[in-house]
């Protein structure tokens, strides 16, 4: 499918005085109707091809294959979530995805759901200092460089707590008893579940929707938006199976949730020509976000499509993200480090994913190392970080030594810059202040000063799209003259404005959850 021209459409070329000005909207229904865009009955609303040549013609369906209330398009945590609420409210619901699994990215993700509490008041009962709604707001907005829109910022903040509560009540979902602080946070709020993967939430939303009445259809693509014109509300979805195409009504709403497009080297590269095709990623290959190029083409406004995030913790020479890329993420909270192949720190270990991405790329050689010690691991990953380190071991992704100098030598760095870095960081937390790179310490950080340690290599991999499209706090989908497009509602990944530039680790599952729950709720109440 052809992009689209974003030159915005003068509301009157050539007007002289006296003459009639002609409206964004009105230029859609006239003058760009007749080139296939007509709003006659029997066209559909296409916006896929240039202002310089016609786009495609596309006929609405002359009859529905089947009709359903509500239609998800993504099965992963924003779908799963929409269509359980969706079907509490006594609607309908179909879940389309067109790979030959459910969840997408999200049964691969590291499972990490970011709140300021839960009902068990985890954080209290581990004495890891305060947070709050307004703290969460706080540090999200300025992490992605304040770009996201404050009031979606405001209602996944206060809808995390409340979503992390349904999880556990409805799915019986349990999280580890750890709490990490992750970069660009400034608090301890980020919860592992006690599987380490992102499974072990969607599993369980799978069973809530499941059990509400919501179906779930697997490899069914889809391959169109219908919408009759400008003013139109939307009315179904075109879906291939194989090589059959059918046709399916939404008689109440269509959800998008099928995610970003970070497996996509053409896409990714199109909007940020940083993003180079020779970067791995940690998405799985349907990540390929058509669905945002679809609801364009029938008018969908998108915003911030060049943030395109990479983890800075994956696994050096697939880009996984596996559970112990995860270690990479919670043991700067309690005193680990990252240092380079010359054994010298680097970056601030606190700061945001962004940062420790570029700081490791401008190394020039890879990869980094995380360094933490054996008494860090409870604390960052619970009871279950024992056996996560027999498996690191036993697979190689974790390195063990009894002293830094031992460990320097499997690694491969000079051991007396590692020692040198270690006693100067040792010093920095015991005198409270970070003179190199003015990391803040808390009193949760550890000194590495007995064994055993660890080394656990790392390296960025493309992760997470913060752009995507426009919503309002409804979950509607805005189009390119600022109004929702009736009936089409939008969470997760696929949307923009909520993350700004970078995505704070852990706060995406929450954003998932939130955003899905309530378009989930807005979808089945339209009527039908």
């Amino acid at each position: 499918m052809k992009e689209r021209d974003d030159e915005k459409i003068p509301e009157s070329e050539g007007a002289s005085n006296g003459q009639a000005r002609l409206t964004r909207r009105g230029f859609l229904k006239t003058t760009v109707g007749t080139a296939a865009l007509a709003t006659v009955a029997g066209a559909a609303l296409n916006l896929s091809g240039s202002r310089a040549e016609a786009a495609p013609e596309r006929k609405l369906p002359a009859k529905w294959d089947e009709q359903v209330d509500v239609i998800v398009v993504g099965s992963g945590f924003a779908g799963l979530a929409a269509a359980a609420e969706a079907c509490a409210a006594k609607a309908s619901v179909l879940i389309l995805e067109k790979m030959p699994t459910y969840g997408g990215n999200s049964i691969i993700s590291g499972g990490t759901y970011c709140a300021w509490d839960d009902k068990t008041h985890m954080r209290q009962r581990l004495n890891l200092g305060e947070d709050g709604v307004e703290q969460h707001k706080k540090d999200t907005l300025k992490g992605g460089d304040f770009y996201g829109v404050p009031e979606l910022v405001d209602i996944f903040v206060s809808g995390a707590t409340p979503g992390i509560n349904w999880l556990i009540e409805e799915g019986n979902v349990v999280f580890r008893e750890s709490i990490n602080r992750g970069g660009g946070h400034s608090a301890y709020r980020a919860r592992k579940v006690t599987e380490g993967i992102g499974r072990g939430i969607s599993d369980p939303m799978k069973k809530i929707a499941e059990s509400r009445g919501a179906k779930i259809r697997l490899g069914t693509e889809v391959t169109w938006l219908w919408r009759k014109d400008a003013n139109s509300p939307i009315l179904g979805v075109e879906v291939a199976r194989g090589k059959r195409k059918s046709n399916i009504r939404a008689k109440r709403a269509v959800v998008l949730a099928s995610g970003g497009f970070g497996a996509d080297k053409k896409m990714r590269i199109s909007f940020n020509p940083s993003i180079v095709p020779e970067y791995n990623t940690t998405n799985q290959p349907g990540a390929t976000g058509e669905m945002i190029r679809y609801a364009q083409a029938i008018g969908a406004d998108t915003l911030q499509l060049a943030f395109i995030q990479q983890y800075p913790f994956a696994e050096p020479e697939s880009g996984t993200l596996d559970t112990w890329a995860s270690f990479c993420f919670g043991a700067p909270g309690y005193g680990g480090i990252y240092v380079n192949k010359q054994g010298k720190r680097f970056v601030s270990e606190m700061e945001r994913r962004d940062v420790c991405s570029q700081a490791q790329i401008k190394l020039g050689a890879r990869p980094s190392y995380t360094i933490i010690r054996e008494a860090m691991i409870p604390k960052m990953r619970g009871a279950e970080g024992k056996q996560e380190v027999e498996d690191g071991l036993r697979k190689g992704r974790l390195i063990k030594a009894d002293t830094i100098q031992e460990l320097a030598g499997k690694i491969n760095v000079p051991a007396d810059a590692l020692v040198e870095t270690v006693e100067k960081h040792n010093k920095y937390l015991q005198e409270n202040k970070d003179p190199d790179f003015n990391k803040p310490i808390t009193k949760s950080m550890m000194p590495l000063n007995e064994g055993s340690f660890y080394a656990i290599a790392q390296w960025p991999a493309v992760h997470h799209c913060m752009g995507g499209l426009r919503i309002d706090t409804e979950c509607r989908v805005i189009d390119i003259w600022g109004s929702p497009i009736p009936r089409l509602y939008a969470a997760g990944e696929i949307v923009g404005g909520i993350h700004g530039s970078n995505r704070l680790g852990g706060n995406a599952i929450a954003d998932c959850v939130v955003f899905g729950r309530l378009a989930g709720q807005k979808a089945a109440a339209e009527k039908a």
